[in-house]
Order: C-alpha cells, then structure tokens, then sequence
C-alpha cells in the first residue's frame, strides 16, 4: 500500500557542526564557543586554557541569520 502523501512544506535539515558550536540562552542570545582548543596547548598558561571554555556571545547581525537558517530547529537551552 502507497504512502499517504503529506500536505506542506518538507521539514528542513538541521547542520550538524554548526548545532554543536552553537547554542542559544534562555534570552535568545546566541553562544559561540571559542577555538584553539585542540592541539599545541603545552606552552599556554592555565589561565587562558580556562578562558577559552568559556563562550561568548556572536557579534554581527548577517552571521545570526547564517546560523538561524543552518540549524533552523535550534532549541533555546
């Protein structure tokens, strides 16, 4: 028996590296995390290891909207 043929727009695929570096706050801000954090970290201090856990608000209007329309289904967390 043939599928029932839904009505509508077909639901959007959500860009999966940009859901991991990006998150959105309870405001609706969105989040980015900072990089270097992978490898040649021997000579860094401490400090700035820890400083880049942190993650930091995006700056600039063109690349919310960029990131709103890769992962459209984004949950505010």
């Amino acid at each position: 028996m043939p599928r029932k043929l839904k009505a509508g727009k077909t639901k959007l695929k959500t860009h999966k590296a940009t859901s991991k570096r990006f998150r959105l706050t309870g405001s609706g801000t969105l989040m980015r995390t900072k990089g270097g954090k992978s490898h040649l970290r021997r000579r860094t201090s401490e400090r700035t290891k820890d400083l880049l856990s942190e993650m930091i608000p995006v700056q600039g209007e063109n690349i919310v909207k960029s990131v709103r329309r890769l992962a459209p289904y984004m949950k505010k967390d």
